[in-house]
C-alpha cells in the first residue's frame, strides 16, 4: 500500500496517535523455560492497558531476518525496508542536522586506535570524549579533496558523519571497518566501475586523516562504514495526512525520522524524563508522535539482560504521563528484538500493543513476548502497524463501493 493508496482514502480528523518505540524490546530467557526481559520486568502500568489492548507479535522485515535499526524503523512507520533501503551513513548526517542534498554521499565515521604494526588495537579509540573527537574532527576539516567538498560533524564520542560533496558521486562502496581488532583497516573498495572516483577521493581522505592523526593518542586513525546517498520517500503528510513529529535521544533516529518528513523536537537533556517533557511541551501541535527508548536496545546488546529489565520498568513508571495526555490511538512496539541472551539484534518477532477506544480487547492483562503471542492481532508484518493506527484514529475512508 503505497502513498497514492492512503492519499485517496485518508480522511481529516483532530485524533492524536503515540508510537513508543522501545528499541530492542524483544528478548530472550536467560535459561529455556524462563522469562524474557519484558517478562520478568515489573510492568504495572503497560499490564494494565494491555487488558484493555489488543495484542500481537511483529516482524519488521521478513521471518528468519535479523534487521538494522534503519529498517526496523522503515516498517514501524510503514514503510516496506526492502523498497526503501536507508544506508547507516544518510542516518547518521540527517541525525546531527545536516542537510544532505542530491550530490551528497555520507558514511559513518569511527575514531580508533592502530598499533605500530598498523593494526587496530582499539576500534572506538577508547571511546574519547566529544569534545576531544570535536577538536581532532576540526584538522581533518581543513583536508581539501580536488573537486569536492568535505563536510564532518561530530555524533557523539568516536563517532561522526562524513559527508562527501560531488556530481557523480556513488556509494557503492566497500567498508574501512573490520569489525574486529588485530587486524590492519580494510582498504576502500568501489564496488561498481561508476563508483572509482568516489573511491579516490576517499581513499585520498583516508590517506591524509592518516597523517594528521599520526601522533595523536588514542585516536591515531579513522574507519568508515555505511556509506550512503539519500533516498526519496514520501512524507509522513504525503502518505498519511499527518503532522509528525519525533521525540529521540540519539543521532540516527532522529535521522530516519527527518527522512520521512517528521519534525525533530529539542531536548533539555538526555534523559527519558527529558522526552516525556517534550511530549507535553508539544502536544497541542502534532497529531502524531514518535517517541524512542534506546536503553532497552543498549542493554540488550551489552548482554545485560538485569539492565535491560530495568530500562523497561523505567518506561513502564514513566508511562501514567503519557497516558494523561489520553492519546486517541497508543501504540507500544520496538523495532527489533535485541536479546541479552545474544548480545545482538535477532530475527525474533516483537511484542507490539494497541490501544484505542475501537478496539477489541484481549483481556490479556500482561505485556510480553508470551501473551502476545495468544493477542488478537497475531504476528504480522510491522509495515500493517500505521494502517491499523490509523483506523482506530478514524483517518481511514471506506474503501470501494
Amino acid at each position: 500500500m503505497d502513498a497514492n493508496f492512503f492519499k485517496h482514502l485518508i480522511v481529516p480528523a483532530t485524533t492524536k496517535i503515540v508510537m513508543l518505540v522501545m528499541d530492542g524490546l524483544g528478548g530472550l530467557p536467560l535459561q529455556p523455560g524462563g522469562k524474557t526481559e519484558l517478562e520478568t520486568a515489573h510492568t504495572p502500568n503497560l499490564d494494565s492497558l494491555a487488558e484493555r489492548s489488543s495484542l500481537g507479535l511483529s516482524i519488521p522485515v521478513a521471518p528468519g531476518i535479523t534487521p538494522g535499526s534503519g529498517p526496523g524503523h522503515l516498517a514501524l512507520f510503514g514503510y516496506d525496508p526492502l523498497r526503501y533501503e536507508i544506508g547507516r551513513g544518510a542516518m547518521e548526517a540527517l541525525g546531527v542536522d545536516f542537510e544532505l542534498g542530491p550530490d551528497d554521499l555520507a558514511a559513518r565515521g569511527n575514531f580508533c586506535t592502530i598499533d605500530a604494526d598498523g593494526c587496530i588495537s582499539d576500534r572506538r579509540a577508547g571511546r574519547l570524549s566529544t569534545e576531544l573527537s570535536t577538536q581532532l574532527l576540526q584538522k581533518l576539516a581543513q583536508i581539501t579533496l580536488p573537486g569536492a567538498e568535505l563536510f564532518i560533524r561530530p555524533v557523539k564520542e568516536h563517532r561522526f558523519a562524513f559527508i562527501l560533496r560531488a556530481p557523480g558521486l556513488a556509494d557503492a562502496l566497500s567498508e574501512t571497518d573490520p569489525q574486529k581488532t588485530a587486524v590492519p583497516p580494510l582498504r576502500l573498495l568501489a564496488l561498481d566501475p561508476y563508483a572509482e572516483k568516489t573511491a579516490l577521493l576517499v581513499n585520498q581522505f583516508l590517506a591524509q586523516a592518516q597523517l594528521i592523526l599520526a601522533g595523536c593518542h588514542p585516536a591515531n586513525m579513522v574507519l568508515l562504514r555505511g556509506f550512503a546517498k539519500l533516498p526519496v520517500l514520501p512524507t509522513f503528510y504525503e502518505k498519511y495526512g499527518l503532522h509528525p513529529a519525533a521525540i529521540a535521544v540519539n543521532g540516527m533516529y532522529r535521522g530516519v525520522a527527518r527522512l520521512v518528513g517528521m519534525q525533530v523536537l529539542p531536548l533539555s537533556g538526555s534523559s527519558l524524563q527529558d522526552e516525556f517533557d517534550a511530549l507535553h511541551a508539544n502536544w497541542q501541535d502534532f497529531d502524531f508522535f514518535y517517541l524512542h527508548v534506546k536503553k532497552t536496545d543498549t542493554y540488550g546488546e551489552l548482554g545485560d539482560f538485569t539492565g535491560k529489565v530495568m530500562a523497561i520498568e523505567e518506561v513502564d513508571a514513566m508511562f501514567p504521563s503519557l497516558l494523561a495526555l489520553h492519546p486517541d490511538v497508543t501504540i507500544v512496539c520496538g523495532d527489533h528484538s535485541s536479546p541479552a541472551v545474544l548480545r545482538s539484534h535477532s530475527w525474533h518477532p516483537v511484542p507490539l500493543l494497541l490501544f484505542s477506544r475501537y478496539v477489541r480487547p484481549d483481556g490479556i492483562s500482561e505485556f510480553g513476548e508470551s501473551a502476545c503471542r495468544q493477542g488478537s492481532l497475531g504476528t504480522l508484518p510491522a509495515v500493517q502497524i500505521m494502517p491499523l493506527a490509523l483506523a482506530n484514529a478514524m483517518r481511514i475512508a471506506k474503501y470501494g463501493a
